[in-house]
């Protein structure tokens, strides 16, 4: 399974970014995708989930603020930041966890794609 994240660059702060992620391969089933975010010197950090039944969670730093969207018949995932901040200035990595059949699953992540808020 190969994750392929697009949409990072520069933008300026109180402007917005749309992320995008699609995964390929042989996939069974996707469970949840989500997007993380890591900056130098720090753990890599929850951003938003998105459940196959929809559910959705965020990080408390971006709710009102960023909107995870997905497309299950692409395998694809989305990340609308709005408003952004400076403090938003990381890598953003996309993953999938993939199910088989009779219940396991795995961990995939894409190459990350950087975002850069600053004026």
């Amino acid at each position: 399974v190969q994750l392929q994240a697009s949409g990072g660059g520069l933008v300026q702060p109180g402007g917005s970014l749309r992320l995008s992620c699609a995964a390929s391969g042989r996939i069974f089933t996707i469970n949840v995708m989500g997007w993380y975010r890591q900056v130098p010197g720090k753990q890599r950090e929850l951003v938003a989930l998105l459940t196959r039944g929809g559910r959705t969670n965020y990080a408390d730093s971006v709710k009102d603020r960023f909107a995870i969207s997905g497309d299950n018949s692409k395998n694809a995932v989305y990340l609308q930041m709005n408003n952004v901040r400076p403090e938003d200035t990381a890598v953003y990595y996309c993953n999938a966890r993939v199910g088989r059949p009779g219940g396991l699953t795995d961990d995939y992540w894409g190459q990350g794609t950087l975002v850069t808020v600053s004026s």
